[in-house]
């Protein structure tokens, strides 16, 4: 049996930053569901650009729904590949939020977030690795 999208987000060290975000905020509940989900996973240097709070100030109980909210903004409550992402598209996260998808020069990016490994296929959905953490409109 394959991994689910949370074990193979826990396996790299280039996620630490998002899996202390996901156990702060109860998520890894509902990424280890029956899924699907398609995990835009912020590598650690994308939290290390967010606008303050910053994310220690994030992992604190006090800001758990703010926390939430954000991871949230990365992941989608579906399955997508990375070749189905398509221009001018609009996806739909976790928390109903919609987020903008620009496919130029073969690059794909959601809400300015580029994507960069991608296809990282579990049992319950897929995961790809961005430059940015999303934060919805």
């Amino acid at each position: 049996m394959s991994s689910t999208v949370l074990q193979i987000v826990n396996a790299d060290r280039n996620f630490s930053s998002l899996v202390k975000g996901l156990k702060a905020s109860d998520l890894e509940e509902t990424l280890a569901g029956k899924g699907p989900f398609t995990i835009l996973a912020p590598i650690n240097l994308a939290f290390s650009n967010l606008p303050a709070p910053a994310l220690d100030e994030l992992l604190k109980p006090v800001n758990n729904v703010k926390l939430s909210d954000l991871l949230s903004c990365q992941i989608l409550a579906e399955k997508r590949l990375y070749r189905d992402f398509t221009n001018g598209q609009k996806v739909k996260t976790i928390n109903g939020k919609e987020m903008n998808v620009t496919v130029k020069d073969g690059e794909v990016r959601i809400n300015g977030a580029k994507i960069l490994a991608h296809d990282r296929q579990g049992s319950n959905g897929v995961v790809h690795s961005v430059d940015a953490v999303s934060i919805s409109s």
